[in-house]
């Protein structure tokens, strides 16, 4: 007497057009947000720091300052920045983060204009089976 057992695998796979196009441009989305977002954070920090009148000795508030600087630069003296002792309220501040936060939305939008492709069907359907015969006596 013979048993047949049959062991079927059927595999299907899926090409998607234009995916990896897709994958970068989210990533590269991603990458904006993350830096102007960290930017952003430093110079909030940095009004903070500012506000509270805290040591521009110290060797993280320098670090902060010096880093923050560099962006603020072009915003130096825009606006005047009302001052209590050590507090100074920078004004200027606020309008440079508005400014990053407007060119973060234009980097944004522009690179997934250039590099954004639709979701289209998927092509290329391939369906593989496998058979195999176990028989025993």
């Amino acid at each position: 007497m013979s048993n047949d057992n049959r062991v079927s695998q059927v595999k299907t796979t899926q090409r998607e057009p234009e995916r990896e196009q897709r994958i970068f441009s989210f990533k590269a989305t991603q990458l904006v947000w993350l830096l102007f977002g960290v930017l952003e954070a430093l110079i909030a920090l940095r009004i903070g720091l500012m506000l509270v009148g805290a040591n521009p000795e110290s060797p993280i508030v320098a670090l902060i300052y010096g880093l923050t600087g560099i962006f603020l630069f072009p915003f130096t003296n825009l606006i005047g920045s009302p001052s209590s002792g050590r507090m100074v309220l920078e004004l200027s501040s606020f309008f440079a983060m508005l400014i990053y936060g407007l060119i973060a939305w234009v980097i944004e939008r522009t690179v997934w204009l250039i590099f954004y492709r639709p979701r289209g069907p998927v092509v290329g359907v391939t369906e593989t089976t496998t058979s195999e015969h176990h028989s025993t006596p």
